[in-house]
């Protein structure tokens, strides 16, 4: 008797349908692409116990006739492949569902119905799949698209329903994946109910700001607040899409997001990318909001990586990860000193009840004892920033607060002009519609960082010859990737050369010159490191990074420390130098250089408003 035999046919569905549909989540993921790719312009979703015993999908797309509907429920059969393909359009997908499993994988596992009706058709048909068994198609009622509905999901296979999470899991993982998939599909209107209860309805988008009143929706009015565009173009690749401003950022990396080809997917590429980009904005524990969007051509993509489809593999990562990097350095610089609104916000909550500090309101909504002021910035005393509101209150009730020399502020000027210095650390300046609080220490290091670089990019890196070279032995690997690209090293301040074999298999690097910046540093361990992320992000872009973070450590020791006494020219010369530098509305670390208030919320501070 022959030990190799075939599998059945529920057998086999039920296999494909373990790849296909791992929880509630991936069956909603399955059936939302296909609504998607059926032109659908409004999707609503329906869920019971998280999407256990209900899934409901409705769809207004282009829908299916009665053969349609019947070889719909066929595994490997597809509208996504023209026939006749041998193979070669595979490396071509433009569409999101194409596998063609996503239906009679479900069908294995649950009781499926599905009625659907075209645009031209007089009636619409319906077809029923329970535990792999195939129903007739036959005439139903419905409306012009399609409406899938999957009952006691994995009933056919029980063991499967005990790895499934919470109801209210469950749910939140249907969720996630719709809000990704609303993101990279503005122009589509998407609803949840769950249990009866609206989730959330996202109507459709329209026009040039279409993208971002989406990503408003979803991620908050205060992304829209504080994002700032981004658009890069590079061989036949466009990368376009919103990134929060660095001090609008988070404690973990949730709010960032990927659609390449109209797929939302999840990319470690993107993550290097992002931390690239940001590392001399944001503190290693913080992570900037985003949402970004790639378009190329399929050929140039793989999407067959992973089953559920939510990974991909890029031909040239290299050329990915540059854009990315470059586009979001490009926007930043563009948002100049801007920092984000929730900074000012963050500010104001220091004064409301609730909020930081010991002052209840009375009836009226005045304060009956201050609260103490605490700015989002590092070093502050105890009672600075008690003594900031009260210089504050002091100064705006002076008659000199309204005007610079007998004239406005002018509105030119956003950080408006010096009008004091508080404990030697904070500057207190007039706009022309508010105040402003300026970290001195904080502002002059992002300058002195900011001014290094372009020193950098103008002039090259300055050379420090070794007086006795210095020799690192690295891994095979390693020493012959760090040499590959010895060229670009020497551009970047390291001059190496091979030295022959080193002890134990190893490659033997001479290092000859090295950044002044890091004259009598441990060079030759950094060279060791910068093979390590040469060989993991397969991009040479990882020593730069390096030099810049070292840049910023220098910057940080050679700005103006916080307890130096300015005068009045001093301060206001830092304050032009802010608003014509990039980034300068955040230090290097992510945090604030400055917090500005407008008269609306000081008004209503007092009680005016």
């Amino acid at each position: 008797m022959s030990r190799i035999r075939r599998l059945l046919e529920d057998t086999i569905n039920r296999i494909a349908a373990g790849e296909v549909v791992e929880r509630p989540a991936s069956a909603v993921k399955e059936l939302v692409e296909n609504a998607i790719d059926a032109k659908a312009t409004q999707i609503d979703v329906s869920l019971g116990a998280g999407g256990k015993t209900l899934i409901l999908i409705e769809d207004n797309g282009h829908g299916m006739d009665a053969d349609e509907l019947s070889l719909a429920v066929e595994r490997h059969a597809t509208s996504k492949l023209p026939e006749g393909d041998g193979g070669d359009k595979m490396f071509r997908i433009a569409s999101l569902g194409f596998r063609g499993e996503a239906l009679p994988s479900i069908g294995a596992v649950a009781h499926l119905s599905i009625v659907s009706r075209t645009g031209e058709g007089d009636t619409a048909h319906e077809i029923r799949l329970d535990g792999g068994k195939l129903g007739h198609v036959k005439p139903a009622a419905g409306q012009m698209g399609t409406r899938v509905e999957v009952r006691d999901l994995f009933y056919a296979t029980p063991a499967r329903l005990k790895f499934l999470k919470s109801d209210r899991a469950e749910t939140t993982a249907v969720s996630d994946i719709l809000r990704r998939l609303a993101m990279a599909n503005p122009h589509i209107g998407f609803s949840l109910t769950s249990d009866g209860r609206k989730s959330f309805a996202y109507p459709p988008e329209q026009g040039d700001t279409a993208q971002l009143k989406r990503l408003g929706a979803i991620l908050g009015r205060d992304f829209a607040d504080n994002a700032v565009p981004v658009l890069a173009t590079r061989e036949g690749v466009r990368l376009y899409g919103f990134a929060g401003l660095p001090t609008f950022n988070h404690a973990t990396a949730q709010k960032q997001y990927l659609v390449v080809n109209g797929r939302p997917v999840r990319d470690k590429l993107l993550n290097g990318a992002v931390r690239g980009a940001y590392q001399d904005f944001l503190a290693g524990n913080r992570h900037p909001a985003l949402a970004l969007f790639i378009e190329l051509d399929p050929s140039e993509l793989d999407v067959n990586v992973h089953p559920a489809k939510t990974e991909v593999r890029f031909r040239d990562a290299g050329l990915i990860r540059s854009m990315i990097v470059g586009g979001l350095r490009a926007s930043m610089a563009e948002a100049g000193h801007r920092a984000s609104t929730t900074v000012a916000e963050q500010t104001m909550s220091a004064f409301r009840p609730g909020g930081i500090g010991t002052g209840q309101p009375n009836p009226q909504g005045s304060f009956v004892t201050a609260q103490r002021f605490q700015a989002p910035m590092e070093g502050q005393g105890e009672g600075e920033g008690e003594a900031i509101r009260e210089a504050a209150a002091d100064w705006l009730s002076t008659p000199q607060a309204a005007h610079y020399a007998g004239e406005p502020v002018p509105t030119h000027l956003p950080l408006g002009l010096a009008r004091a210095q508080l404990h030697e650390t904070y500057i207190l300046s007039q706009t022309h519609d508010g105040f402003v609080i300026v970290d001195q220490h904080a502002a002059h290091e992002r300058l002195v960082y900011e001014r290094m670089k372009t020193q950098m990019a103008e002039r090259g890196i300055a050379r420090q010859i070794l007086l006795v070279p210095e020799v690192a032995e690295l891994e095979p690997e390693e020493g012959d990737l760090i040499l590959s690209r010895a060229a670009e090293l020497t551009e970047l301040g390291f001059v190496i050369e091979r030295f022959g074999p080193g002890s134990d298999g190893r490659v033997a690097v001479l290092l000859r010159e090295v950044p002044a910046m890091l004259y009598g540093a441990d060079c030759t361990g950094l060279l060791r490191d910068m093979a390590q992320e040469m060989s993991e992000l397969g991009a040479g872009l990882a020593l730069k990074e390096r030099l810049e973070e070292i840049a910023g450590t220098l910057a940080c020791h050679t700005s103006v420390r916080a307890g130096r006494r300015l005068n009045g020219e001093e301060m206001n010369a830092l304050l032009r130098d802010m608003e014509a530098t990039p980034n300068s509305g955040q230090c290097n670390h992510g945090r604030p250089t400055y917090v500005e208030l407008k008269l609306a919320d000081i008004e209503r501070l007092f009680g005016r408003r």
